[in-house]
């Protein structure tokens, strides 16, 4: 396994961290965490412009044809960046999700336009009990073909021209794409800490039509655009805890207490050094899953173990982080606040800590238990 990036991909590290250093400087990020949309038109059209919506597309279908690995040395700039966009969700996950039936309709239309940028999509997975896990999916249409009930925890739903739904068709389950102008499809706000704009999207009757349907799905198509997300998470959540570590560690080195740094005190040098440990050993996790799934190999508990992981580690970085900083770092002016923030919704999004450790632990072979978490984001929600 060699996980060092190719000339290509530090080309592609470089000229993004220096496009976002540019145009998504950390004030507009602060900004942008308290505005209705979340982010930038403009932004996402100069993305666009780079190739970044279609990197993972194949060039016969508009794309560049990059690597999972490529996203995800991307995604880890976003989130050194602070970001916000509904890159993951469309770029990456529901990108990953067409790709698996590319021959279908809804590809065919869709595919192009999702790489030029034109058009966003999101993901509808998550029902009322909160789980992201394909097994506790209900959600089908009903004998007239309609739609009835709703999903919960959508992103982006209120900039994005299609909504991928999953639904239960017979013993398995089936994908739908549908226009979110189609009469019946309804978007409602939901409330978080993080600043992610998170909507619960109702079907009223909503038709579906032929064209609609991706495809049945056998497990796999889905799995890999959950993984894909998973792991694309897993990015924004390393490149987040990176530069709290280097926001942290420059604090120590300026900070005078005592008539002297504090990062001259040992207890200040040993906090820092445990954040080191948990950035680098997240990311050599993220990395080895990422390469893992880009040569074609089983990665599923790879990305279950990096997503877990990161969950847990990346978030002691943030509340590490607070410690050394001490009040200033509550305040809304200061920066770190948003990243943990940040951190706390990707660790939760495309399946939290305990359902990803569930499956690590059927993968080597351990008693299946029933799952006693999987809960996507009502922790992140704000009550």
């Amino acid at each position: 396994m060699d996980v060092r990036p190719s000339s290509t991909q530090q080309l592609l590290v470089a000229s993004a961290r220096d496009f976002l250093r540019r145009y998504c400087p950390l004030d507009q990020v602060l900004v942008r965490a308290l505005d209705a949309q979340g982010f930038d038109d403009k932004l996402w059209r100069a993305m666009a412009e780079l190739g970044w919506p279609g990197l993972l597309v194949p060039p016969a279908l508009g794309g560049s044809g990059g690597s999972l690995l490529d996203v995800i040395l991307l995604v880890e700039e976003m989130g050194y960046a602070g970001l916000p966009s509904p890159y993951v969700t469309s770029a990456v996950a529901v990108t990953t999700a067409l790709l698996a039936w590319q021959s279908a309709p809804p590809s065919r239309r869709l595919l192009p336009a999702l790489a030029s940028g034109e058009r966003i999509a999101t993901l509808a997975l998550v029902e009322e009990d909160g789980v992201f896990d394909p097994q506790t999916i209900s959600l089908a249409c009903d004998g007239a073909g309609r739609l009835r009930g709703r999903k919960l925890f959508v992103k982006d739903a209120h900039v994005a021209d299609e909504v991928v739904v999953v639904v239960r068709e017979g013993t398995g389950l089936g994908l739908l794409v549908l226009p979110t102008a189609r009469a019946g499809i309804g978007r409602q706000p939901l409330d978080t800490i993080s600043g992610d704009k998170l909507f619960a999207v109702t079907f009223d009757a909503v038709e579906v039509r032929a064209e609609d349907r991706l495809g049945p799905s056998s497990g796999e198509g889905l799995a890999a655009a959950l993984q894909a997300g998973a792991l694309a998470r897993t990015a924004e959540m390393v490149g987040a805890a990176q530069r709290i570590l280097e926001l942290t560690v420059e604090h120590a080195k300026t900070r005078v207490q005592g008539g002297r740094p504090i990062g001259a005190y040992q207890a200040i040098q040993h906090a820092c050094a445990d954040l080191v440990c948990d950035v680098d050993a997240s990311r050599a996790l993220l990395h080895a899953a990422a390469w893992t799934a880009s040569e074609g190999r089983a990665a599923g508990a790879d990305v279950a173990m990096a997503k877990a992981y990161a969950g847990e580690a990346c978030l002691a970085a943030a509340r590490r982080g607070h410690q050394i900083f001490g009040a200033i770092s509550y305040c809304e002016e200061h920066p770190l606040h948003v990243f943990h923030k940040r951190i706390q919704a990707a660790s939760l999004d495309f399946g939290d800590a305990a359902l990803h450790l569930e499956t690590v632990a059927q993968a080597i072979g351990l008693e299946d238990h029933p799952r006693q978490s999987g809960r996507v984001m009502e922790e992140e929600r704000h009550v």
